[in-house]
């Protein structure tokens, strides 16, 4: 048995003339096999030459009634008619059987090729193909009939399975007369300009040596009663001769079809021009088949579709490197320069020399853009966005604003942070180079603004005044390193700086959620039975009695405590029935309600769950592909919509959400403009300098992290970045804010993954077999625009916003944060520290790295996430930027520990080692091994995105 490999193309001379000519005029080689496509159709990974659809038809009933039918069909991957189910197998890898193969090269060999066939029809390809065959007039007659012969098709609707003998079964096949020919839900999923590729095989009788025939059309011509998809034909393969007894001709067939669905292959005959060439394209074929021993393998096993399709990037290097005779250095080096450049830092991060420079350049890149940045954003998927990531701000807006509160005494709250959220992510939205980034209150900037409201509380300061000067001098600082392009730095924030940022921005939020939680059983204790605050009684004084003197003793029949001190009466009701009926309740749980604390965590463990589970559907079997969608896309709409549905249901007092109803200031007597010295001595403003160092550095490394992480090239941003441009904004906001006394704002690394995750776009129509695969993200300014004024607007939305339970958020809140952790590989690695060895994963990372190596890099990561978490907790906070910018001086010092070559799986290269690769002889080819050949084809693949909300 054998199977189509991935291994290096073999040599070939299918293409010489074509690669010599392509790489002698300086043009590359092309669009070849290996190219990314720029279709929706899911391709990726093949040639840009177009999707073909090729269809098996098996010539059957010999030696009574002939007839056409179709047995299999092939697009990415194989599909078998079963007949007795009337249906479609599901797609599955094709196994081969050598002999099958080898029998199909000496048909071919020996047989009818005609490429570049000029023919209008399926009549005059018939005439051409028989033309050459020494048969009788008769017999040519016979076959020229049964060539023209309209076969059956099996077209199945949605809704319709037609069974073997059902008029839908046997006439399928009269495509021009069904309205089938409109419902073939397979039509819907090709891409346009698809192709056609029609393969019939079988035995016939009257010929007494095998016949075989491979023809490539000039211009490809609807041969429309061949293949049930009525598309153009490019290719047309006849395999036929004299009946056998193991009915090879079949087996032929079927490898013909899979030698046309082989990308390598297709590419090739495409492009060959004689016999020679497709033989050649066909010996190269059989050097890369994979054998599966007979003893240790079930033919009728059929093997699932990867998850991922296999890179061609390396087939076509080993061509080029083979066929144009070039040295493996100029081959690597035509081959880089052919998928776009893999170490050539992106045209954001070039240094221009000039002041301002890299700023200027960022407003003409994106300038261009911003009539698309609205009109793009002109699609449902982002109305599902705006929902989802407004929910988020609000409840980051209140929560970071009660914090601020208590952090500040009264001096800045929950309006200034909705209005600073409102105001300075709207202009951002507006302004910035990155517009899918969602500013907001951070954790480590809430720190720092603890710490200065505790030194001007301890120092007997103004506040406010002073943290008027501290933000003027950082937005002074910030301006300097954009006009000296110091965004550029952000080359050195490699995998281990960002993963370690946002574990611990990760961290937060899952710690603000649960503590959140925590706090709120407090607030609302558990009443347990037989303690001392146990119990409430209705009371019905009569005439004279007193109400506050009462004891109680069960009564023998009935569940009515009746007590008879003088006049008194009491009973057990609850309280509103015990008022209705005329009593008073009395005792000290009367007033508490015993069930909000265990209703509130069912409240929070269903919207996270719940979100998770409808964030996953979309992976799922159940439901048609739209409804997965939907449900995937408003996932957190909908656990939100539960959890009020369920609270409104049960009607408890869980804890909601409060928003101010008053536009005034949160501290009494102040206007809305801070006076720039109030209490304070005017040298205070000097010396507000070395405070806004340490902010400086902070606000720059939150800053730049995020932005680095949300325009890593995985996401296929198409519209660049502004890394100056967003840190020129992040400078003129800090200016506004400190000037009202709002809140500071950077970019929060959690939602903005959460916007981004919420605008994902993914191809529509997927052949057989292929997953929906990754397109990029929707770039636009509107969903975060309109986020942001609906967060100003919040302020007059109280009646309706009052109703969405605390606990609710909460739970969004800790889905957001698991998500992001989960989803980067620091945390994959930390499961390995847990894992026995038999129980690894077997990925690419543990092939190539020691796992000692790998748990050594793990453990130096959690120490400096525990040294982060415990420095942000402590008094020592105040050194807190310091340490960020220390991640990047623990990955230098990294370069001493551990090889390029392990830093290459473990992390990324810094720009100084990708430029001593090539002077050392350590390409990227040599930093792989050369006997993995199914692990080296990766040196051409982009790294998946480490760092995102869902990985799907």
């Amino acid at each position: 048995m054998k199977l189509p490999g991935q291994e290096d193309f073999g040599h070939s001379s299918a293409h010489e003339n074509v690669l010599a000519e392509e790489v002698d005029s300086g043009l590359g080689p092309g669009p070849g096999p290996g190219d990314p496509s720029d279709t929706d159709n899911g391709e990726s990974g093949i040639s840009q030459d177009p999707l073909l659809f090729i269809q098996l038809n098996e010539l059957l009933g010999w030696p009574h009634a002939l007839e056409w039918r179709e047995t299999g069909r092939w697009v990415l991957f194989e599909e078998k008619l079963e007949v007795g189910a009337g249906r479609w197998s599901a797609p599955h890898v094709p196994t081969l059987a050598l002999p099958s193969l080898q029998k199909l090269r000496s048909l071919l060999a020996e047989g009818i090729v005609l490429l570049d066939c000029q023919a209008q029809n399926l009549l005059e390809l018939v005439e051409q193909v028989i033309s050459g065959e020494s048969l009788s007039p008769e017999l040519r007659g016979q076959l020229q009939a049964l060539l023209l012969q309209r076969p059956q098709h099996h077209i199945q609707t949605p809704g319709i399975r037609p069974c073997r003998g059902s008029s839908a079964f046997r006439n399928a096949s009269h495509d021009e007369d069904s309205p089938l020919k409109h419902q073939n839900p397979l039509r819907q999923k090709l891409p346009p300009g698809a192709e056609a590729a029609a393969v019939l095989a079988g035995e016939l009788g009257f010929l007494a040596q095998p016949l075989g025939v491979f023809v490539r059309l000039r211009t490809p011509v609807v041969l429309e009663p061949l293949t049930e998809v009525i598309l153009p034909s490019r290719f047309f393969c006849l395999l036929l001769g004299p009946p056998t007894l193991e009915g090879s001709y079949r087996e032929m067939g079927r490898a013909a079809a899979v030698l046309l669905s082989d990308p390598q292959f297709q590419w090739s005959v495409r492009r060959a021009s004689d016999l020679h060439d497709l033989l050649a394209a066909l010996d190269a074929f059989l050097q890369e088949l994979t054998t599966l021993p007979p003893g240790r393998w079930d033919r009728t096993a059929r093997i699932p579709p990867p998850k991922c399709l296999p890179s061609q990037h390396k087939r076509l290097h080993s061509e080029l490197q083979e066929v144009t005779g070039l040295s493996g250095r100029s081959a690597s080096q035509a081959e880089d320069w052919h998928h776009h450049g893999q170490h050539t830092p992106s045209p954001e991060l070039q240094r221009t020399g000039r002041l301002f420079g890299g700023l200027v350049q960022d407003v003409r890149r994106k300038a261009c853009w911003y009539p698309s940045d609205f009109l793009d954003a002109l699609h449902p998927q982002c109305f599902s966005a705006v929902l989802y990531i407004y929910l988020a701000t609000v409840t980051n807006a209140i929560t970071f604003g009660g914090l601020l509160g208590d952090a500040t005494e009264g001096a800045q709250g929950v309006l200034e942070s909705f209005l600073g959220t409102a105001v300075a992510g709207a202009a951002f939205c507006l302004m910035a180079g990155q517009p899918l980034t969602i500013l907001s209150s951070t954790g480590p900037v809430l720190v720092f603004e603890r710490l200065l409201f505790s030194f001007s509380r301890d120092h007997s300061l103004d506040y406010l005044p002073f943290r008027l000067w501290v933000g003027i001098w950082v937005a002074t600082f910030c301006l300097v390193l954009v006009a000296t392009e110091a965004s550029l730095l952000v080359r050195y924030f490699t995998r281990f700086t960002e993963e370690g940022f946002c574990a611990l921005i990760s961290l937060i939020f899952i710690y603000d959620a649960v503590g959140k939680m925590l706090n709120l059983i407090r607030a609302y204790p558990i009443q347990r039975p037989g303690s001392p605050a146990y119990g409430c009684f209705c009371h019905y004084p009569g005439p004279g009695g007193n109400a506050s003197e009462w004891t109680s003793t069960k009564h023998k029949d009935t569940d009515v405590l009746s007590v008879h001190l003088g006049l008194v009466n009491a009973s057990l009701l609850s309280p509103p029935e015990c008022t209705r009926q005329g009593g008073y309740p009395r005792g000290p749980s009367c007033y508490t309600v015993p069930d909000v604390a265990f209703f509130s965590l069912l409240l929070f463990f269903t919207s996270f769950l719940c979100a998770v589970a409808l964030k996953h559907v979309k992976n799922s079997r159940l439901f048609p592909s739209v409804v997965r969608k939907v449900l995937s896309d408003f996932s957190s709409v909908l656990a939100i919509l539960l959890g009020c549905g369920l609270d409104a249901f049960l009607g408890l007092a869980t804890p909601k959400l409060l928003v101010p109803t008053e536009f005034k200031p949160t501290l009494p007597g102040r206007g809305w403009l801070v006076s720039p010295f109030g209490a304070n001595p005017w040298w205070l403003s000097v010396a507000a300098a070395l405070p806004a160092l340490l902010l400086s550095i902070l606000i720059f490394m939150d800053q730049q992290i995020t932005a680095v992480i949300l325009n890593r090239a995985e996401y296929r941003l198409q519209k660049g970045a502004g890394f100056h441009l967003d840190l020129f904004c992040v400078a003129a906001l800090l200016l506004l804010t400190s000037a009202l006394g709002l809140p500071w704002y950077v970019s929060a690394t959690v939602i903005s993954l959460a916007h981004m995750d919420s605008l994902r776009r993914e191809s529509k129509a997927c052949v057989p077999g292929e997953a929906p695969h990754f397109l990029g993200i929707r770039e636009q300014r509107l969903t975060g625009l309109v986020v942001f004024i609906l967060t100003g607007v919040s302020i007059f939305l109280a009646p309706v916003l009052k109703f969405i339970p605390m606990p609710v958020l909460y739970g969004i809140f800790l889905y957001m944060g698991v998500a992001a952790l989960s989803s980067i590989q620091f945390m994959k690695r930390v499961q390995l520290l847990l894992m026995p060895t038999k129980h690894q994963p077997d990925t690419l990372l543990l092939r190539h790295v020691p796992l000692s190596r790998v748990h050594l890099f793990t453990a130096i990561q959690l120490a400096c996430l525990g040294l982060l978490w415990i420095i942000k907790s402590t008094p020592a906070a105040i050194i807190f930027p310091l340490m960020l910018l220390g991640l990047v001086g623990v990955r230098k010092a990294l370069e001493w520990v551990f090889s390029p070559q392990e830093l290459l799986w473990l992390d990324e290269l810094m720009p100084e080692e990708e430029k001593n690769i090539p002077e050392n002889g350590l390409e990227p080819e040599h930093l792989f091994s050369r006997n993995d050949s199914e692990d080296s084809e990766l040196m051409y693949q982009p790294k998946a995105p480490e760092i995102n909300i869902s990985v799907n």
